[in-house]
């Protein structure tokens, strides 16, 4: 059963979620702040945390922030600014999707669904026996394991981080859109827009280090990883 952590601090909006996401056949823990979110990540180990920015002791955004480099969840943050500085800020953090306050259930049960599949790209290759490790030259991605190295040393990515690459990775040299990036990775049309394409790559260049040139800029259109590296 898929483990889903929701933070916020306000009950009513707990109480909504948890009805919500077990009449779903979630499995479903709360926390009230920040902290006892830091806590519940070690001890309940969610796949996906819905995670309430505004919150007192610990923000939201701290949360990602003492999250970044660890093994942690994938995160839906929950916004009452509507200021796309505001988004933009949290997607930078290691979010991997946001909604503004007051949200559509339906919409948010949605979101949660994509994030916990993991993209689906990931499930698609461990039904290929042959095709359950990716690499592209230093790099290479083990789907059964969802984790991605390069020369033996793992990297932290988050899950919409490895989803992208690995779409990148089994189709090297084919250039694709941004439109074409959030459909196929996010699974559905993002609020976020192009911009959390951008993002995503700029943070996936960062965590490839001197191998950032693998991810490659197709001017005026999208992405596309190198055919043939060095």
């Amino acid at each position: 059963m898929i483990k889903i952590l929701v933070v916020d601090d306000e009950s009513s909006i707990q109480a909504a979620l948890v009805y919500a996401l077990s009449r779903e056949g979630y499995e479903v823990e709360t926390a009230a702040d920040g902290q006892e979110a830091l806590e519940k990540v070690e001890t309940f180990l969610p796949e996906v945390m819905v995670l309430d920015v505004m919150m007192p002791r610990v923000s939201g955004y701290d949360v990602c922030r003492k999250l970044d480099g660890q093994p942690r969840p994938a995160i839906l943050l929950l916004t009452v600014k509507d200021d796309i500085v505001d988004k933009v800020l949290g997607l930078e953090l290691g979010a991997d999707d946001y909604m503004t306050k007051p949200f559509d259930m339906r919409e948010l049960l949605a979101r949660v669904k994509a994030l916990s599949r993991r993209g689906g790209y990931a499930q698609q290759m461990q039904q290929d026996q042959q095709q359950d490790v990716l690499s592209l030259g230093d790099l290479t991605a083990e789907m059964f394991s969802c984790t991605v190295s390069i020369q033996g040393e793992l990297l932290d990515l988050t899950p919409k981080e490895f989803d992208l690459l690995v779409l990148l990775m089994r189709n090297p040299g084919r250039v694709y859109s941004r439109e074409m990036l959030l459909e196929k990775v996010w699974d559905m049309d993002f609020a976020g827009g192009t911009r959390t394409v951008d993002i995503h790559v700029q943070r996936l260049r960062k965590k490839l280090g001197t191998h950032h040139g693998l991810i490659q800029t197709v001017y005026g259109i999208g992405y596309k990883s190198m055919a043939h590296p060095r």
